[in-house]
């Protein structure tokens, strides 16, 4: 892996631990009765990083129950698909710099 994809990884991660941080935090607030993250801020924490928002939706059990949030299953879902095909290599993203 070059060193960009390293930096790829590590942005990829870092936006799943703080997908997953903010679901916590927005449970903690719910149960404290304070300020809420909006639901549109936490669907676009999923949308870039599903493993750490479906992690803390079963990890809190935290908006589990809602519609709208079933489709951060979908969003995972869509992710599973792109890293499969980077691992296969259909798609390439190299940087040349």
């Amino acid at each position: 892996m070059t060193g960009a994809g390293l930096v790829l990884l590590a942005v990829y991660v870092l936006l799943n631990l703080i997908a997953f941080g903010a679901f916590g935090w927005d449970k903690h607030k719910a149960i404290n009765n304070g300020w809420r993250t909006p639901e549109k801020t936490l669907l676009t924490l999923a949308f870039f990083g599903p493993w750490g928002a479906v992690l803390g939706m079963k990890a809190f059990h935290h908006k589990t129950r809602k519609l709208k949030f079933k489709v951060v299953y979908a969003f995972l879902l869509l992710h599973v698909i792109i890293i499969v095909l980077l691992a296969g290599g259909v798609i390439d993203i190299s940087f040349d710099f």
